[in-house]
């Protein structure tokens, strides 16, 4: 099954043709959605009856109760209100970008996009339209994934790289169990192994690893300090009780790892990894770089939105089964601006094609991890003097905080606390905020954001959908 899906992601993030992307979209969302239908219904009364025996008013309510906001709901809603301008914008640059690769009998000028132009199944990620949508194309595209082989760079010096950042910013080194029981390669005995990148707390204070077939890559090097961003949370936390040791809510594991990546995929770090040769950016380069980031992390957030909106309704009573899949588009339409390549019935079951909704995994986590990285971003670059508002020499997107003990004081405390108390405490702890802000995403994309609204001008693109 890996590697069928493998070979259709290949497809979906490679080819461009249009026939060929509807018939793998189709194919894919038949043999998968459809066959889970009846089941789902029965498993939507299930998860009814679990939210009612366990004094929930419904389902939905049961899963959102470890963020401790009785108007959690609202409070997303809100988010979402106010990166929703930046998102049109990027939406109306993208479908003109597709346009004009597409024609207009297959993209129109207004209204959604379809989503199986966007190089990934759901249209939750759009890094692969980069290859005709960047701002500036001829400005030279760096490539750090050349720089590193040419660096030699080994799987293990990934990790040794990760582990002097964190070291840098008043961290412990690792302890020798990390480096003992850690798969950090694929294995040469080739032996059956689950290869996504995961890091594992067992529980004793003292062992702590990583399973991860890393790949020579750009990619992979940022995915490591991810994924050490768990570990260190793990060793922070390790002094609470067992049950207290997780992320202050649901989100904040996914956000600490982000929150060093996006440190160290700033054109900084990367210089200070010899990687490129100036840390200085121009123009053009900043926002092809700003670019390449928001169709990934801003393009995510309405398609994370729509996952569990439209399960937050289906838990309750108001939705009969027959129009679970015309809902799952309505939402997918209203919200994200996405429409699927053919006609769908209410015989197919579209979000069955997802992963988390069949495997009954909540996703709105991953919302609420893409906002608060840049609201944590914003706070360590304050607090290492690596970012200043008012300074627009000393933007956010190109904040690095590697070697700052000042960054590294309040991530520290705020980690350690797992989740022994409320998490807006951990929150305002570091950020001096008890509620999750967008000023930091907005920040941090705000030149990308002025670039797009200007451009979508003069092309004279319609906003919205």
């Amino acid at each position: 099954m890996d590697h069928l899906t493998n070979y259709l992601v290949k497809i979906m993030a490679q080819s461009e043709d249009p026939e060929e992307l509807g018939h793998v979209w189709k194919a894919w969302h038949d043999a998968t959605g459809r066959k889970i239908k009846n089941k789902y219904v029965t498993y939507v009364e299930l998860m009814k009856e679990i939210a009612t025996l366990n004094n929930f008013s419904s389902a939905g309510k049961y899963w959102t109760h470890a963020y401790e906001d009785p108007d959690f709901e609202k409070t997303v809603e809100d988010l979402w209100k106010e990166v929703k301008p930046l998102y049109l914008q990027l939406h109306a640059y993208v479908r003109h970008r597709l346009r004009k690769k597409y024609g207009s009998k297959v993209v129109r000028r207004e209204g959604y996009i379809p989503g199986h132009l966007l190089g990934d199944m759901w249209a939750q990620s759009w890094i692969h339209v980069h290859r005709f949508a960047m701002p500036y194309p001829n400005v030279t595209k760096l490539d750090l994934t050349k720089a590193i082989m040419e660096k030699n760079f080994t799987e293990i010096v990934f990790f040794k790289i990760a582990e002097d950042f964190f070291h840098s910013i008043g961290f412990p080194m690792l302890p020798s169990t990390f480096w003992n029981n850690s798969i950090l390669a694929r294995p040469r005995d080739n032996r059956e192994l689950v290869c996504h990148g995961s890091a594992w707390d067992m529980y004793d204070g003292q062992d702590f690893r990583i399973k991860m077939c890393t790949q020579v890559t750009y990619d992979d090097l940022v995915i490591v300090h991810h994924e050490m961003g768990h570990v260190y949370y793990y060793m922070q936390y390790k002094d609470q009780p067992i049950i207290f040791r997780e992320g202050g809510n649901p989100g904040f594991h996914e956000a600490i790892g982000d929150t060093i990546a996006l440190s160290v995929s700033s054109p900084v770090h990367t210089a200070r990894l010899g990687l490129t040769e100036s840390s200085s950016y121009s123009t053009e380069e900043d926002i092809n770089f700003l670019f390449l980031m928001a169709l990934q992390k801003v393009a995510f957030l309405p398609f994370a939105y729509v996952v569990d909106k439209w399960r937050w309704i289906i838990f309750g009573d108001e939705t009969n089964p027959k129009n679970y899949n015309g809902l799952w588009w309505k939402l997918r339409e209203e919200i994200q601006g996405i429409e699927p390549p053919i006609d769908r019935t209410k015989e197919d079951f579209d979000p069955g094609a997802k992963y988390h909704i069949a495997a009954n995994v909540p996703y709105i986590r991953y919302l609420v991890s893409f906002i608060i990285q840049f609201q944590f971003l914003e706070a360590v670059c304050l607090a290492s003097g690596q970012y200043d508002p008012g300074d627009v020499h000393r933007p956010l997107h190109r904040c690095d905080i590697y070697g700052s003990l000042e960054a590294g004081i309040g991530l520290k405390q705020m980690m350690r606390l797992g989740a022994s108390k409320p998490w807006p405490d951990a929150m305002e702890m570091l950020t001096g905020y008890r509620t999750m802000q967008t000023k930091g995403l907005l920040a941090y994309f705000h030149p990308l954001y002025l670039w797009l609204r200007d451009e979508n001008k003069r092309n004279h693109e319609p906003i919205g959908f």
